[in-house]
């Protein structure tokens, strides 16, 4: 299945689909046609496109038409990387990994069966660091030189923006966005683990984005962090938190302009833990096949205590994301994949989107979300809508998912960049063990030979 030429365009003609705009929260029936790539026209009255030399014509009718899905919050892989179109995501936002690493996904064409990625380089994080000692994925830093060394070298790399850790201290994350801001660079952080700093310190000193909604908690109850002692984790009401403080603290996130992703199925997977959720379709199954993805999970689900601490967190970091949006804050969503345990590339940020709903959200905003919200707190007009001078990266559904949000899973076709893809397609392009085995090699060895410039 693929793409022919029309005079020099590739073309595709979607006929009377039941169009969701998630703009307008409208739905309507249109047709769509697109052309090299991109949305050339909508409208609600196919007699008004020229079809004529249209290469490819397809029938939607009692379809659903959605914008590709965006998850705002991932640590992609080649390896797994094709799964996540096959489940209708076609960009991703990568928060923390290589940039080297990622550059034949970075440098994909539109239509590739990849996702697009936007990308953080490694993590910044302070000593000892959370994942351990400096690596291709994680740097850890002390010295203010140092931290502006890294961003420098980082924005050279190619990096979108850029990521710190918790451990980082103050004055070194102070630095970070100092130095970013010169590239007009935003930063992300992590305080899930933080001790010194909380979700206000973070957004006091211009960091813009919030992964997790992490440091919150700190903010409310100074005395906890994820190393606290038994009485103090005892002490808070994790099922019925304080509505009260958490609006308050928002309010100030708010006035600071931060970006939240919550990443619900972070806390939600353990929170259920072992009763998680595993949907079982073509996607998951071929996701089955990853060993090394599942021995991952498989082995962090042995450590009952510390996914008990995670998940006991959820009922608060979804009551955060609703209270966030209900004041007017730009909630994104996102999934932290492959991150937790049984965070299932693609499929686990429809997982998240029924979280949205679950905590509050109606299923029109849960969608916008992934969409449109997204590809806006991207300063992306041309992803998350479908409208005339959009890239064509389209979800086709079976099921109307505004009625049940779990029906944005039942996908019939996902077109990216303008090419038309079944599941079945896309699943074709996920390589071999051996090619990933050996693409992984081959950047250790060149990191290796490059140390010195990658951690002056």
């Amino acid at each position: 299945m693929g793409l022919g030429k029309m005079s020099g365009k590739y073309s595709v003609f979607l006929k009377d689909g039941n169009l969701i705009d998630v703009v307008s929260g409208r739905i309507y029936k249109a047709s769509i046609l697109i052309l090299d790539g991109m949305i050339a026209q909508v409208s609600t009255n196919r007699t008004e496109i020229c079809v004529d030399s249209v290469l490819r014509t397809i029938d939607l009718q009692g379809k659903w038409v959605l914008p590709g899905l965006i998850d705002m919050h991932v640590h992609i892989k080649e390896a797994f990387a094709p799964l996540f179109v096959a489940a209708g995501v076609t960009s991703v936002r990568n928060t923390g990994g290589n940039v080297v690493e990622l550059r034949k996904l970075r440098e994909a064409s539109n239509a590739a069966p990849t996702p697009r990625v936007f990308s953080a380089d490694r993590l910044i994080d302070g000593p000892p660091g959370l994942w351990g000692e400096t690596s291709p994925w994680n740097v850890i830093i002390d010295d203010p030189d140092q931290a502006r060394a890294e961003v420098k070298r980082q924005i050279e790399a190619g990096a979108d923006f850029i990521k710190v850790y918790g451990w980082l201290s103050k004055e070194i994350m102070l630095t970070v966005v100092q130095e970013a801001k010169k590239y007009n660079k935003e930063v992300s952080c992590d305080l899930i683990y933080s001790t010194e700093m909380n979700a206000l310190d973070a957004a006091n000193i211009g960091i813009k984005w919030n992964e997790h909604a992490s440091g919150i908690i700190q903010a409310i109850h100074p005395n906890w962090n994820m190393k606290a002692g038994e009485q103090i984790w005892n002490e808070i009401n994790w099922k019925d938190p304080d509505v009260n403080r958490i609006r308050d603290v928002c309010s100030q996130l708010i006035e600071y302009g931060v970006i939240m992703c919550p990443t619900m199925i972070l806390f939600d997977q353990p929170y259920r833990f072992p009763n998680f959720w595993n949907p079982v379709n073509i996607v998951t199954k071929k996701t089955n096949e990853n060993r090394a993805l599942i021995h991952q999970w498989e082995s962090i689900a042995q450590y009952a205590d510390a996914l008990k601490r995670t998940g006991i967190q959820s009922p608060v970091n979804k009551l955060i994301a609703k209270t966030y949006f209900d004041l007017g804050g730009t909630v994104v969503a996102g999934t932290d994949t492959p991150a937790g345990i049984w965070t299932l590339p693609g499929m686990a940020l429809h997982r998240e989107l029924e979280l949205f709903v679950e905590a509050g959200f109606s299923e029109m905003d849960a969608i916008r979300a992934a969409t449109n919200i997204a590809a806006k707190s991207l300063n992306r007009t041309d992803l998350g809508v479908i409208k005339e001078g959009a890239i064509a990266d389209v979800c086709i559904l079976n099921s109307n998912p505004v009625e049940d949000i779990r029906n944005t899973k039942d996908i019939d076709l996902v077109i990216k960049g303008g090419k038309v893809y079944s599941q079945e397609e896309v699943l074709q392009f996920v390589p071999s063990e051996e090619y990933v085995k050996k693409a992984l090699e081959e950047f250790i060895s060149d990191f290796n030979q490059n140390a010195t410039s990658f951690n002056r």
